[in-house]
């Protein structure tokens, strides 16, 4: 993101990577380790600083904080990554569909009016 962008913009911003790797974990009260081994199986990706540190978004903690519920209920690491990734497909593709059938009624609706 730009440095001209205001901060108050960055604060309300979820893909803003505004939390290094220490604090991401402190939040979802898990390790850096469960951090990089999601960012291995590719769940997240995260941003890295100038310094090449890892930030994380709000946005990646969420995804983060899924997969490590269902790791804590005894899914192996790697398959909740893919859990979590096929939840959000399949989350997308019913955005997707809905926004095609609202598509279709309005046109069927404009074309029995004209």
């Amino acid at each position: 993101m730009p440095a001209e962008t205001p901060l108050s913009d960055r604060l309300d911003d979820d893909d803003y990577p505004a939390y290094t790797m220490g604090r991401a974990a402190e939040m979802l009260g898990t390790t850096p380790g469960f951090l990089r081994a999601i960012g291995e199986a590719r769940l997240i990706t995260p941003l890295r600083s100038e310094g090449g540190h890892r930030r994380y978004s709000r946005y990646q903690l969420r995804i983060a904080a899924r997969a490590r519920e269902l790791v804590d209920n005894g899914t192996p690491i790697e398959a909740a990554c893919r859990i979590v990734i096929l939840e959000d497909q399949l989350e997308e593709a019913q955005r997707i569909n809905a926004e095609y059938r609202r598509a279709a009624r309005d046109a069927s609706g404009s074309a029995g009016a004209g």
